[in-house]
């Protein structure tokens, strides 16, 4: 419509000037025919490639679908039936939902683990919401945790013990990921401030820590937390092992989310420093109030990125003994009479941890878009 009252507007004024020759209107740049014309086919090579990856998408998507959906085996059913099906076994995950999703804790008491779980994705999401980012958030938290901790553990208010050996799955993925994070961020900005300190003793511990613990993989540091350091403790003192690899976690994220904040901090313009000098304001207020903020704004896309990473890397606890989410689905294999089904067991993992990261990459995109309204042009 918009490109027809162009034309006539043309049209009119071309009559009205005699020999003035009629400009016709620019080719269509909105919609989906705009859109294949300026991203997938405005070049010859990209012409080239969009038809390739099609035909590969043709070739892959019937099959796939065929064995996701069409010949896959829906309803209960013993491993035979599956084996003689040419489709994905379902069945296998109704059969082993709840060791993937709990491990091996108690199957009667489960329902404790849910709880925690949703207590604590609500918290999560009333977090994200900026409306709730008031004091009271953080005595919120508390509370749920000390929840959660006791639904978990139990051992109180008729609740059954269970020791964290027998933790596992989802809510293990989660409190392990979270509390790293949630930890290892003000420990990370600690360390980045320390690391453009003018003190040289702090600035040679925070680069020694960062380059450390950057250097070395978190195997390693899990390794260290889980398997060495008992053995540098007294005798008769011992750490839980789940206390351990969480510590380990939590170092290894703020050395990562160090480098993170401190690039942040490198791209505040000389200007800002010097504008809050010029208020009279301290280090610390001028941090607090100008720089940090800024500095954390335009570290969004990379500190989510680490965070996504954080939230998979956890699955790495498995070499000292913890059964997280993939640990979970690979104890489901061991059953004699359903293995075989890794394809199934993996792709229904690689499902939550794919809602669980595109969630927070669209957060970020959000949080991204509000936190820089005032800056764009």
């Amino acid at each position: 419509m918009a490109d027809q009252t162009l034309h006539r507007t043309v049209e009119r004024a071309a009559r009205e000037d005699g020999d003035a020759p009629v400009v016709q209107p620019p080719a269509t740049r909105s919609g989906v025919i705009g859109w294949l014309k300026g991203n997938l086919f405005n070049t010859w090579y990209n012409s080239v490639i969009t038809l390739v990856l099609l035909y590969l998408l043709l070739q892959i998507i019937p099959g796939l679908i065929d064995w996701l959906l069409l010949s896959a085996v829906w309803e209960p059913a013993t491993a035979e039936v599956c084996r003689a099906a040419s489709g994905a076994c379902w069945a296998f995950i109704h059969e082993k939902y709840r060791l993937i999703l709990f491990g091996t804790y108690p199957y009667s008491e489960q329902w404790r683990p849910t709880l925690a779980v949703a207590l604590f994705l609500g918290m999560i999401l009333a977090s994200c919401n900026r409306h709730f980012w008031k004091p009271w958030l953080a005595l919120a938290w508390a509370i749920v945790l000390l929840i959660c901790g006791t639904l978990m553990y139990g051992g109180v208010l008729g609740l059954t013990q269970v020791p964290t050996t027998r933790w596992g799955g989802l809510p293990l993925t989660l409190m392990l990921a979270t509390f790293g994070l949630a930890v290892g961020f003000p420990l990370g900005i600690i360390m980045a401030l320390g690391r453009r300190s003018h003190l040289p003793v702090v600035r040679l511990l925070s680069v020694a820590y960062i380059e450390i613990i950057r250097g070395v993989p978190l195997i390693t540091v899990l390794f260290m937390a889980s398997v060495m350091f008992p053995l540098f403790l007294p005798q008769g003192v011992s750490v839980n092992n789940l206390l351990r690899a969480q510590a380990g976690i939590i170092l290894f994220a703020a050395a990562y989310l160090a480098e993170v904040v401190r690039g942040g901090l490198q791209a505040i313009p000389k200007g800002q420093y010097e504008a809050a000098d010029s208020l009279g304001l301290t280090y610390w207020q001028a941090t607090r109030l100008i720089i940090l903020p800024q500095a954390l704004r335009i570290s969004i896309p990379p500190l989510v990125n680490t965070f996504i990473g954080m939230f998979k890397d956890t699955s790495l606890v498995i070499i000292v003994g913890l059964l997280d989410l993939v640990g979970s689905a690979k104890a489901a294999l061991t059953d004699p009479a359903w293995r075989g089904f890794y394809r199934e067991s993996y792709f229904f993992i690689a499902v939550i941890y794919f809602v669980f990261c595109f969630s927070m990459s669209k957060y970020s995109q959000h949080l991204e878009k509000r936190l820089n309204a005032g800056t764009r042009r």
